[in-house]
């Protein structure tokens, strides 16, 4: 009997399983990429009521990230200055400043200024400020270079695979206490002993559990 289809027809399963294969990788992989935080959030810098430079403040005029987070060595969360922190300074330096006006307007209302959040967790997860900073994790490892920045900028993810990537493996992100607000901060030549040591006094085992964070 005479061949009715050419030999190429028998390649047609093979191509079309590899063009469904690739069809499906791309999808998968276009909402793994554009669907992640990385793309999502990461980048995220809100317009405030007040243009709020922590490069002036934090930066050229040093001033230590605790002066207006007061609480974020024992709190759970880090707070957002009170209006009479910022009077502080501001009853005496650029009083009559038009961009100092809310902040003005505030102090004498008793209302606070609304600050849009930058750094957001969902009410599911659960994550303490002051055991972190106890345990030498900086500022620096979920903010970046704050003093650096004229306008806050998301620069982490803030995801769940963020977050055990750095319990699975904290080295990295360990310090002296003392150095915890020092953005600036590198580490010493003997920083493999420091961590060693540390971990030991510290008796640092960060907790990769689901109970961990979500409670």
């Amino acid at each position: 009997m005479a061949q009715i289809f050419p030999k190429w027809v028998d390649r047609i399963p093979s191509l079309a399983g590899l063009v469904v294969f690739a069809a499906v990788c791309g999808v998968v992989g276009f909402f793994w990429y554009f669907g992640s935080p990385w793309w999502t959030d990461v980048g995220y810098r809100p317009r405030q009521p007040v243009p709020f430079s922590h490069k002036l403040h934090a930066g050229d005029l040093g001033m230590d990230c605790r002066y207006c987070h007061s609480q974020v060595e024992q709190s759970v969360h880090a707070n957002i200055p009170a209006i009479a922190t910022c009077m502080n300074c501001h009853s005496q330096v650029l009083k009559e400043s038009p961009k100092l006006l809310p902040i003005r307007e505030a102090a004498a209302s008793g209302k606070p200024v609304q600050w849009v959040r930058v750094h957001e967790l969902p009410d599911y997860a659960y994550f303490d400020h002051s055991a972190h900073l106890r345990a030498g994790v900086s500022c620096f490892s979920c903010h970046g270079n704050i003093p650096q920045e004229e306008v806050v900028t998301l620069r982490k993810p803030l995801s769940m695979s963020w977050c055990l990537d750095c319990h699975r493996n904290p080295d990295p992100h360990l310090r002296p206490v003392s150095e915890i607000t020092n953005l600036n901060w590198e580490p010493p030549a003997d920083f493999d002993r420091f961590v060693r040591e540390w971990k030991q006094v510290k008796r640092i085992n960060p907790p990769t559990n689901c109970s961990a964070c979500h409670r």
